[in-house]
């Protein structure tokens, strides 16, 4: 019976400690933190781009997000085998006459398909400059830049 009391003991204050914690600071902030210093040579910070910046952003999500929740004046590329690739590459070349680069972002800072995405626009050679977006599409919508979003307020 005596470890069970100690765990108990243990446990009670442990969850009084977090409890007050959470009492006197508030839920703990889940921002996304973009650390330029930590990025791969073809990855970009979402505030290293400028929202006035001639910019082309491709959205390597699924079709029903992108329509959802994309950037706006975005363009879709994903690898779903249902779609049309020449399609989305017609489209896109289309449209770098007037852009920087092309920034490609999809669910989240994990999704590895945007990264495969800028690999093809790069081999096609549609742009000079192709980049991975950040923390993807969470960094764009906590920035208040997609069509479902506000920005975010800073605490």
């Amino acid at each position: 019976m005596k470890p069970f009391f100690q765990f108990a003991v243990i446990a009670g204050i442990a969850g009084a400690a977090a409890g007050s914690t959470y009492w006197v600071k508030g839920p703990p902030v889940r921002r996304l933190v973009c650390d330029p210093s930590t990025l791969k040579a073809d990855e970009r910070c979402l505030q290293e781009i400028s929202a006035n910046e001639p910019i082309l952003w491709v959205d390597a999500r699924s079709r029903k997000d992108w329509e959802k929740s994309g950037v706006e004046g975005s363009v879709l590329w994903n690898l779903d085998p249902t779609e049309n690739m020449q399609s989305f590459e017609s489209e896109i070349a289309s449209r770098l006459m007037d852009v920087r680069g092309v920034v490609v972002y999809c669910g989240d800072e994990n999704c590895g398909v945007s990264r495969q995405v800028a690999a093809r626009i790069r081999a096609l050679g549609l742009a000079d400059e192709v980049w991975v977006l950040r923390g993807g599409w969470r960094a764009l919508h906590e920035a208040g830049r997609t069509r479902d979003s506000s920005p975010a307020t800073s605490d």
